[in-house]
């Protein structure tokens, strides 16, 4: 008669120990997944498919463990979804503005941020402090171009550099600690001409009362085998950020308009050596900006020349270039390659949603503001800046957005 009691003994007390050690490991389980997707864009396009969706599975099945078991361990606890989003403290409830039924809905939110780059963190971060609860809906760059980026020495506050990675690790636990909620899915469309707004993923629909666009702008690249391999290992699409490592080191750029010759010339500061390669026999540039290139001795221009590989184990050692006026080949000897050929706004979403672009599919904003031509609608970071596109000023205008939000919802409580 005991042999039912010691069962269930048994049976609590290895239960009690599985969610501890849960709870204990899944945070460690998530921070490898969490890196491995550095790695898995490096992989063929069969390989990444199955590597990022076995990733993404394990990454979300360990949070969602981590959350039962902790949620069981309470005497009250929150119904959620967690195939989709994971909560860090109670969710607030939204405002309702229009429709009642929208109002009701688990996916209704007061703020909805696209994007989890520096811009899209800090607004999670200040409306999140604004007890707004934000949805940060993560998109296919879950972090941004940042989690590319190696040593980042220019953002304030780390005197001895930080792993692009490992900041916006921490901004997005920054933005955590105060109730930010984080959906791993990808927008697909948008409605802006609808209040509340409706955003469409591949399987949720989600409705926001206001919505901060943090979407950035992906860097162009040339698609070659071993190109994606080596960024961050000699690989660059940003001569501000990584031009420092070069110093009295042989480089190439790669481009022909007006931010090629600036990098170019940029990127003299540090290295011995510049090539600056081009396909054709002018280039598109300013003539101004050819000028300061001519008149540098450190550059030096490789004209009707293609790029066909980059060549190197773990870092870049050579570039396997052509020349169209001859169809020779050959390899040139260097230690780093700049990619400025230009950057694409991650816009395609907002087509027919009533947003305003401008000519090149940047969001279109006030002078001096985040606000678009929708009000409630707010645009920050690389998606509606054409001229800086850094991780700080990315940051600012997040900040920027959020308060604005918070003053627009509060606008619309009041009436």
């Amino acid at each position: 008669f005991l042999l039912p009691f010691f069962v269930q003994v048994i049976t609590m007390s290895l239960n009690k120990f599985l969610q501890q050690t849960v709870r204990q490991f899944s945070p460690s389980i998530s921070r490898i997944c969490m890196r491995s997707y550095k790695h898995i864009r490096m992989l063929p396009s069969i390989q990444k498919t199955v590597a990022s969706t076995t990733t993404a599975l394990t990454l979300l099945t360990c949070r969602s463990i981590a959350v039962t078991s902790t949620a069981a361990t309470k005497s009250s606890t929150h119904s959620n979804d967690t195939s989709s989003l994971y909560h860090t403290s109670q969710r607030s409830s939204s405002t309702s503005t229009s429709s009642q039924n929208a109002s009701e809905n688990k996916n209704h939110h007061s703020v909805i941020i696209l994007g989890s780059g520096p811009a899209g963190l800090t607004a999670a971060l200040y409306a999140s402090r604004a007890n707004l609860a934000p949805l940060v809906i993560e998109g296919n760059e879950a972090g941004g171009q940042l989690t590319t980026t190696t040593d980042v020495e220019n953002f304030p506050g780390f005197p001895d550099g930080i792993l692009g990675y490992d900041l916006i690790m921490d901004m997005r636990k920054q933005s955590e600690k105060f109730g930010t909620l984080f959906a791993s899915e990808h927008v697909e469309r948008v409605d802006f001409n609808v209040r509340p707004f409706e955003l469409h993923t591949f399987k949720n629909t989600y409705y926001a009362d206001s919505v901060i666009i943090a979407s950035g702008a992906s860097a162009k690249y040339l698609g070659l085998a071993n190109e994606q391999r080596l960024i961050g290992r000699g690989v660059s699409a940003c001569a501000t950020c990584d031009g420092w490592f070069f110093k009295e080191k042989q480089i190439a750029v790669i481009g022909g308009g007006d931010s090629a010759m600036e990098e170019a010339n940029f990127l003299t500061k540090f290295a011995s050596k510049v090539y600056l390669i081009h396909r054709r026999n002018e280039f598109r540039a300013s003539k101004i900006m050819q000028d300061r290139v001519f008149a540098n001795e450190k550059i030096e221009v490789l004209w009707n020349t293609v790029l066909l590989d980059v060549l190197g184990e773990d870092t870049v050692t050579a570039l396997k270039l052509k020349d169209l006026q001859n169809d020779k080949e050959y390899e040139l000897q260097l230690d780093g390659l700049f990619l400025a050929i230009g950057h694409d706004p991650n816009t395609a979403c907002f087509k027919d949603s009533g947003l305003q672009l401008d000519e090149h599919g940047y969001v279109s904003v006030k002078a001096g503001t985040v606000s678009t031509n929708i009000d409630g609608v707010f645009a920050c970071g690389d998606v509606q800046d054409t001229r800086y596109k850094q991780a700080i000023t990315a940051a600012g205008t997040g900040c920027m957005a959020a308060m604005d939000a918070e003053k627009f919802i509060e606008a619309q409580t009041d009436n």
